[in-house]
């Protein structure tokens, strides 16, 4: 067992140090936080689906009113009730984004936060138009943060099977060739190989995994039937199934009636797969610790998810057990909302400071900042997520965000910022260099000072 080191551990695992909240002594305790009551949700809520799609009922409700009555006074009032809806919807986002930051700043489950995120962009999913653009925090909420230390194959199902997975990868309208709804001629349906592939591709198997097209094909069709209802959510429909059996991986699935039930099954099996527990022992080094981890780390990884049948929690433990974890070497640099977070943490921003803030305030803040830093919130490129090469977050621009940020923000954000010379202490603890010390000690104001220390290498790498 490596020596657990609990600031590194709530920097690089966590989501940073705070004055407030002492870091976890050890690795059992760090790791207990994650199983325990979910504080900082109940404290800091975001909207689940489930009362997400009383958003979407409403907006069905006026677009039906709509259609009938094109060009009516009751038809253009109802083009007016869907924009309004997707105003609030807006604004509900970014207080769901700064919701989120509250919990990262005031948490003592910090693990349990980065591994909500890292979790979300591993089953990246958004909405493409209108009010499903905002769906990204309650699908987060519903389907990932409740089953970050159990079964990995539960928390695959739980996410590729969501709604917002559904309509994000094109399942709305993929249905079997020999389906009763495609033999009825509709033209608007057709089978969209597009989850099957990034199930394997993203989600188990991995880039290069042992699966061929035809087995991308196989789970397509076992896949049709799942769609999803604006007003019910996710929806298994046996008209849209195509019948007869399907072989995955060299395994026969289905052949009897279509059922929801074949579905989970082949996800179970992808779950439990050895070439899944090397990709996902992968991501979660390369996240965590460094692009280039130690084999020796993922190897461990690796083992302990196999070993445990999918038991994610085994997993993160064997990472943290593993002496290349704490390695100094090369270390992650901070997304954009990882910076900022920890910023915030560091400082202790009380988080009504910038839950009341006004959407456009906030957004000048908070979210637009980020965008310059090259990460656009809950609007991916792609089903990948995020790059995890630091070289994409070091960028001319980038890097001069985050100092326009850094010398900025905080001082608009508290009364009275601290003293540069202790901030170092309680900002980076014993991993402050000789060079941030006397940055913090020359700056000629206390907002300068705060700034050159959030904006040093020594806090901008995990």
């Amino acid at each position: 067992m490596a020596a657990f080191d609990p600031v590194l551990a709530d920097i690089r695992f966590g989501c940073g140090l705070s004055p407030a909240l002492a870091p976890a002594p050890d690795a059992a305790a760090f790791l207990a936080t994650l199983t325990g009551p979910d504080d900082s949700a109940a404290r800091h809520p975001v909207e689940r689906f489930e009362t997400f799609l009383t958003r979407l009922q409403e907006v069905r409700k006026y677009q039906q009113i709509r259609r009938k009555n094109r060009g009516t006074p009751e038809g253009l009032a109802a083009r007016d009730a869907i924009r309004d809806l997707n105003k609030v919807a807006n604004v509900a986002q970014l207080h769901w984004m700064a919701q989120r930051l509250a919990r990262r700043v005031t948490t003592a489950a910090p693990f349990r936060e980065r591994l909500a995120a890292f979790w979300a962009d591993h089953f990246t999913a958004t909405g493409k138009a209108g009010v499903m653009r905002r769906a990204g925090g309650p699908y987060v909420e519903s389907a990932i943060r409740p089953r970050l230390a159990g079964k990995f194959e539960d928390l695959l199902i739980a996410a590729v099977t969501h709604p917002l997975m559904v309509h994000y990868l094109d399942q709305e309208r993929s249905a079997g060739p020999n389906s009763k709804r495609a033999q009825s001629g509709d033209k608007k349906l057709g089978l969209n190989e597009n989850l099957a592939r990034e199930i394997m591709e993203l989600h188990t198997l991995g880039v290069g995994g042992p699966y061929t097209q035809t087995d991308v094909r196989e789970l397509a069709e076992l896949l049709t039937g799942l769609t999803m209802n604006r007003t019910v959510g996710r929806q298994f429909r046996k008209d849209m199934a195509e019948p007869g059996a399907e072989t995955v991986l060299g395994k026969r699935y289905g052949g009897g009636q279509p059922r929801f039930s074949d579905i989970e099954a082949v996800l179970r099996d992808l779950a439990r797969h050895p070439a899944t527990a090397r990709h996902l022992a992968g991501k979660l080094a390369t996240h965590f610790v460094s692009d280039s981890p130690d084999p020796a780390l993922t190897g461990a990884i690796e083992a302990a998810l196999l070993e445990s049948g999918t038991d994610l929690k085994a997993g993160y433990e064997a990472m943290l057990a593993h002496p290349a974890a704490w390695s100094t070497r090369s270390p992650n640099v901070k997304r954009p909302f990882d910076f900022i977070a920890s910023a915030l943490r560091a400082l202790e921003v009380p988080p009504e400071t910038f839950l009341s803030l006004k959407p456009g305030m906030f957004r000048r803040r908070f979210h637009v900042p980020m965008v310059l830093m090259g990460h656009v919130w809950e609007k991916p490129v792609g089903p990948d997520g995020l790059p995890e090469e630091d070289s994409a977050w070091i960028t001319p621009q980038g890097l001069a965000a985050r100092l326009q940020w850094a010398v900025t923000v905080p001082q608009l954000l508290q009364d009275e910022l601290p003293d540069p010379r202790a901030f170092v202490t309680q900002a980076l603890g014993p991993r402050a260099t000789p060079a941030v010390h006397l940055a913090a000690k020359a700056a000629e104001s206390r907002a300068d000072g705060i700034g050159l220390v959030l904006a040093s290498p020594s806090f901008q790498r995990m």
